[in-house]
């Protein structure tokens, strides 16, 4: 079993950054895909951003330029971090965490966090 747990939101005013943090911790597993996506009330979740234990990386076009993910590793926990930039009103939702382990297709969530980019 693996735990995903979010932190980071927060309320941002327009133009500002915030660093989300997802720490994984459990059945740590060597191969995987890690992703952030977020959600908003009546719309489907969406990627934000992925990257693999090999250090791909991939991002929706909405927030290419703005948005990074990248990860730390030890041998307890693995912790995947999604830096925002030039934020927007449009990016306000929920965000969640996710893990999918190589080979796999399971999927692991976190509980989401909230990011409100307003003035």
């Amino acid at each position: 079993q693996v735990q995903l747990v979010e932190s980071g939101g927060g309320l941002v005013q327009p133009g500002g950054s915030l660093r989300l943090s997802c720490a994984a911790s459990g059945s740590i597993f060597s191969r995987y895909a890690m992703a952030w996506y977020r959600q908003t009330p009546g719309k489907q979740r969406e990627l934000v951003a992925s990257i693999t234990s090999g250090g791909s990386t991939t991002y929706a076009d909405s927030v290419k330029g703005r948005f990074a993910i990248f990860r730390d590793r030890d041998n307890a926990k693995i912790t995947v971090y999604l830096q925002m930039n030039s934020l927007k009103p449009e990016d306000t939702a929920v965000y969640y965490c996710n893990a999918v382990p190589f080979g796999t297709s399971i999927n692991y969530w976190g509980r989401g966090t909230q990011v409100t980019v307003s003035s």
